[in-house]
């Protein structure tokens, strides 16, 4: 079973923030796919369905984004997965907004909810989906842009992130991480055209 734990902040407080863009991504792969998710114990609500054929678990830890390893364990344990079958999906400020990065593993690269996890799995072989969320304007502090919602103006690029990321975990599931990198790890060039991003 493969597991796809979307990556937030609980509480009306976070909903649609930048640092819940996982969570927004999850519950939108829950709707295409008729997908129930539901609080149960562990710290987490949960969903499992299928999706492009494969049986998997939906998940969004219901603690605070720093502390989203020891749910994303239970959550694995639950079903008997191991960190080879997860995959996060979280935000990434270091990407411009609505560009798309997978992984098949790596570093936490700075974002706490990945260092969380890497602690409580003791490994970084986990796949990951990085959203873009863009940087915080110069001066302004990171902890508090991550918190802060998404302006009108970027509820499009927002949107169609959102949907780009439910068809690049369809792909994934469908055909392997290195075909849904491969379409998906691209970025815009200003002149409109699109180049390969990263392979691994």
């Amino acid at each position: 079973m493969r597991v796809i734990a979307g990556l937030g902040n609980p509480g009306d407080e976070y909903r649609e923030s930048r640092h819940n863009a996982g969570f927004l991504v999850v519950a939108g792969l829950a709707r295409a796919h008729a997908i129930r998710l539901a609080a149960g114990s562990g710290g987490f609500v949960s969903g499992t369905g299928r999706v492009a054929g494969q049986v998997v678990l939906l998940v969004l830890p219901q603690e605070l984004m720093n502390a989203s390893g020891p749910p994303v364990a239970r959550a694995l344990g639950s079903v008997g997965a191991v960190p080879a079958d997860l995959l996060v999906v979280c935000d990434d400020i270091a990407l411009p907004l609505g560009r798309l990065r997978l992984r098949a593993s790596g570093s936490d690269g700075g974002h706490r909810g990945l260092r969380s996890i890497v602690g409580a799995l003791g490994t970084e072989e986990f796949a990951r989906l990085r959203l873009g969320v863009g940087a915080p304007p110069e001066g302004n502090d990171a902890a508090d842009y991550v918190l802060d919602r998404f302006l009108p103006k970027e509820r499009p690029a927002v949107t169609d992130m959102v949907s780009r990321a439910v068809e690049a975990i369809e792909l994934l599931l469908a055909r392997g991480i290195g075909e849904a990198m491969n379409v998906y790890n691209r970025k815009e060039r200003s002149e409109g055209a699109t180049e390969p991003g990263e392979a691994s």
